[in-house]
């Protein structure tokens, strides 16, 4: 059973990474252009353009996301995703109280948490990362050895 489950775990890696990438997507998608419910969640508003955080990090969210959601520099990308949540999670939400269920961060905690994960993992199966590293695995000609001289 442990081998079956081993065998597929690139292809789960991947399946998460997908999904992951793509709520966290929309997130940014919904604050940066209204879409979706918009940034308040409902009255199809943005966030004003350069305002500090909640700009920065709907770009975060957008342009990471989609990365992730590619499996393109899926590491780097779900780092600063990583740490982008772990900032809101403390600055927004820690300040009105301890647990995420009483300060309305659980999903600051789970996407960091979740994004903190594909970090050690990679982006597992189906990602553009993948074509990448095949290329540049490839085995290179062994160069020619001159004997040495005693």
């Amino acid at each position: 059973m442990t081998e079956r489950l081993n065998s597929a775990q690139p292809y789960v890696i991947g399946l998460f990474r997908i999904v992951v990438g793509l709520l966290f997507t929309c997130h940014g998608a919904a604050s940066l252009f209204g879409v979706l419910g918009g940034a308040a969640g409902g009255d199809g508003g943005t966030v004003p353009a350069g305002t500090w955080p909640g700009w920065y990090a709907a770009v975060i969210q957008l342009v990471g996301g989609g990365l992730v959601l590619l499996g393109l520099g899926t590491r780097a990308a779900a780092f600063i995703a990583s740490g982008s949540m772990a900032y809101a999670y403390f600055d927004v939400h820690q300040s009105m109280g301890l647990w995420p269920l009483e300060n309305g961060g659980e999903a600051s905690a789970m996407f960091c948490w979740a994004f903190f994960v594909l970090v050690f993992t990679g982006s597992g199966a189906f990602g553009l990362d993948r074509l990448f590293t095949r290329r540049s695995a490839e085995p290179e000609p062994a160069p020619r050895e001159s004997p040495v001289a005693a």
